[in-house]
């Protein structure tokens, strides 16, 4: 789909994309090849040098410089063609404040392996791992998980970002991550009913008890949290595709959920839940 879009380009907007591609235009190599959109002589000439640089930096695979452009809504448009180099990320945190919580743990999923980070133990070695990648996938990440990463480890994340948020907005499907799994009907196993608030709750049973269930409860949250992103981007990119049945693009197959490699120990969600059952209800989302 991204080499059918034009709406990254200078001036080009979702109502003249159309127009592109009512006249014909099925991608860029179409416009270098001379199929003229009904736009004057010098948005064409605009468009046929926006798309000979989209050619350069696809093949170039800069993720980053589509994303720049890209409404937030449309890069799901990107996905496709970086899906191989992806980081799935979400962390947990003391809080919702960036400047006076801390991360407590952080689970990246990148199709192949699982890969978790815990304060006190690895928490810095995200830090290098997610350099790693041109392209995130996270869910109310670009306002939550990545201000939170830059501001605690005094990074700047360079990587394109893809926040399912609002990839599914543009979609007409609201709400948290956990209510959209609930829309699509994803399952949650031992961890059903855990919460940003409660992942907070097991935290602090690890830290003030030692509990290493708690951790690994916790872990097993977060891990859902990551590994879940990877096929709700391919649902909302096949969703998304099916707007546009002209262009004739094939829907991705969804992946076998990995393993999760942690357990949510239900007798310590229960023992938790009873010891804070009279603390006020905390949600991120």
């Amino acid at each position: 789909m991204l080499e059918r879009t034009f709406c990254h380009l200078k001036g080009i907007g979702s109502s003249t994309e159309a127009k592109i591609w009512q006249a014909g235009v099925n991608d860029w190599d179409d416009i270098l090849g001379g199929v003229a959109p009904p736009l004057s002589e010098a948005k064409i000439n605009a468009l046929e040098e926006g798309c000979d640089e989209s050619k350069r930096r696809l093949a170039k695979s800069d993720a980053c410089w589509f994303a720049d452009r890209l409404p937030a809504s449309d890069q799901w448009r990107m996905y496709s063609h970086f899906r191989e180099n992806v980081a799935y990320i979400d962390i947990e945190t003391t809080g919702t404040d960036a400047h006076s919580c801390d991360i407590t743990t952080i689970a990246l999923w990148n199709g192949k392996d699982i890969k978790t980070y815990v304060q006190g133990k690895n928490l810095y070695d995200f830090e290098d791992e997610i350099a790693r990648y041109p392209l995130i996938v996270s869910f109310n990440g670009k306002c939550f998980d990545v201000p939170f990463i830059e501001k605690y480890f005094g990074i700047k994340v360079e990587a394109a970002h893809i926040d399912l948020r609002f990839v599914f907005r543009a979609l007409g499907i609201t709400g948290g991550l956990k209510g959209i799994e609930h829309y699509f009907g994803m399952d949650r196993g031992d961890a059903e009913g855990l919460d940003g608030y409660f992942a907070v709750l097991l935290w602090n049973e690890y830290e003030m008890n030692g509990n290493e269930r708690a951790l690994e409860t916790l872990l097993a949250y977060n891990v859902l949290d990551s590994v879940n992103l990877e096929n709700l981007m391919i649902k909302g990119y096949n969703l998304h595709i099916e707007r546009f049945p002209q262009h004739g693009v094939e829907p991705l197959t969804e992946k076998i959920e990995p393993v999760n490699p942690y357990r949510a120990h239900r007798d310590v969600v229960d023992a938790v839940r009873a010891k804070y059952s009279g603390e006020s209800s905390y949600r991120r989302f």
